[in-house]
């Protein structure tokens, strides 16, 4: 199975910088995927932009099932959150919040998040999310996903907003595999035109055989899409 997870930044086109669904599709369609874990998507609001865009991504890759995960609300215009694709029945899915620090330790800018977790059919199970930017709200995600993980067929991707030396992610890598270690090459994934960073992450249990992982050079977000071909 080819697993993708990609930050789409709301469907926006980092060239022409206006939302643009055909982009975000094709980039889909051309890495010949199974599964998709997407962050920063929008959801069904009152602002006209806030669309179902999880869903309309779904129906234009031919992806049967899907799931939006509502990390926040923006005010006075939707919904915020990661999202799935799937060629695979979703059994079951679920939005696990993501404790928000308190107090905040950092002077930086804090944002509720979330993990999206799925249950595929063929007792696999997918978690998505999207960290935030401050060390506190890093912990209260790995936290939140090592008390969420299975010990079998267990895959977890997304946007950590963490570089691959931070030791926010040691206890990740202390009981999941880390599929850049199949890269032949160093890859990054931020911003998608001339990387500079790897923020970008799949992790698998340690019963799933990696053949390939991959960030290409896809030019459609401002992050490139990162993939990896699994034996489950």
């Amino acid at each position: 199975m080819r697993f993708m997870s990609f930050n789409t930044q709301h469907c926006f086109n980092y060239i022409e910088k206006k939302i643009d669904f055909d982009i975000m599709a094709k980039a889909i369609r051309d890495l010949d995927v199974d599964v998709v874990g997407l962050n920063e998507m929008r959801g069904l609001g009152s602002d006209p932009e806030y669309t179902a865009q999880v869903e309309r991504l779904a129906r234009m890759t031919g992806m049967e099932y899907f799931y939006f995960a509502k990390a926040i609300d923006i005010e006075n215009k939707g919904p915020y959150g990661n999202g799935i694709l799937s060629k695979i029945p979703i059994l079951k899915a679920e939005t696990l919040p993501i404790p928000d620090p308190s107090p905040h330790k950092y002077s930086g800018y804090y944002e509720t998040r979330c993990v999206l977790k799925a249950h595929l059919e063929g007792n696999i199970t997918v978690l998505i999310t999207h960290f935030g930017l401050n060390p506190d709200e890093q912990e209260n995600a790995v936290k939140t996903i090592v008390d969420n993980l299975s010990e079998e067929k267990c895959i977890l991707m997304g946007d950590f907003n963490a570089t691959p030396e931070k030791s926010v992610l040691d206890p990740l890598r202390s009981r999941l595999f880390d599929t850049a270690d199949k890269f032949d090459t160093e890859k990054l994934s931020f911003p998608s035109d001339a990387p500079d960073r790897k923020i970008d992450y799949m992790f698998t249990s340690r019963d799933v055989e990696v053949i390939d992982a991959d960030i290409p050079p896809v030019v459609a977000s401002d992050h490139r899409p990162y993939v990896a071909t699994l034996l489950l």
